[in-house]
């Protein structure tokens, strides 16, 4: 049995990659074939590396170049539609899709990371959602828990559900450990957002990635445990 998903978050900077790579590590704990695509990322170090895709390589263990990985990196850590225009760069879908295609004909997982929020624009006339769309891949929705996150959390749900995507589940990650009345607006949460909850990761878990992928399960969890 294969799944893949598309991963994409209330804002920027609320730890989509962290998710990520502890949503792989949790298919590793099961057993599975799981690779990470970070399809766009903005900001790189003297060598030309991206942070975010490089956990993601060591989260996977599935070997992928770094061009199906993430075939889009731009220099300057800004907006991507942005940076792309700098470079003189337009963000083909298509190269995005072969590049999910490869990496799912390999893995038994597959997490395609967005970049920003879930309507980020990615050039003149797209935008993540509408990437999210090209790829057809249900969604799953990083809420970083601080105050503000209901209505992040439920905008992003009716965008999501807007473009006919299916949102799988959403994961609580604890960015502001002092936050007040969690508890509440957790509930709150799982009252009004129609997908189920796939764990709460505590504000920097023992462990890492590694550790956070105790507190969560995969969508679908159990097709995989047959």
């Amino acid at each position: 049995m294969k799944q893949a998903y598309f991963l994409t978050g209330t804002d920027t900077e609320i730890g989509k990659t962290f998710i990520t790579c502890a949503l792989l590590q949790r298919a590793r704990q099961l057993g599975l074939a799981a690779a990470g695509l970070k399809p766009v990322a903005a900001g790189t170090d003297a060598a030309g590396r991206n942070d975010d895709v490089e956990c993601i390589r060591a989260a996977s263990n599935v070997a992928l170049p770094t061009a199906i990985i993430n075939p889009y990196c731009f220099k300057a850590a800004i907006a991507p539609h942005i940076a792309a225009a700098e470079e003189g760069i337009r963000i083909d879908f298509a190269t995005i899709q072969a590049s999910c295609t490869t990496a799912e004909e390999q893995a038994e997982l597959l997490i395609v990371e967005g970049v920003g929020g879930f309507c980020v624009p990615l050039g003149v006339d797209q935008s993540t959602a509408d990437l999210a769309v090209a790829l057809g891949l249900p969604v799953i929705l990083v809420v970083g828990m601080r105050l503000g996150c209901i209505n992040h959390a439920l905008l992003t749900a009716e965008a999501i559900a807007a473009r006919g995507l299916p949102l799988a589940g959403w994961v609580a990650n604890r960015i502001d450990p002092a936050m007040s009345r969690f508890a509440e607006n957790l509930a709150t949460l799982q009252a009004l957002l129609p997908a189920p909850l796939l764990g709460v990761v505590p504000h920097l878990p023992a462990g890492g990635s590694a550790g956070a992928a105790d507190c969560l399960r995969l969508p679908g969890e159990e097709a995989f445990r047959l």
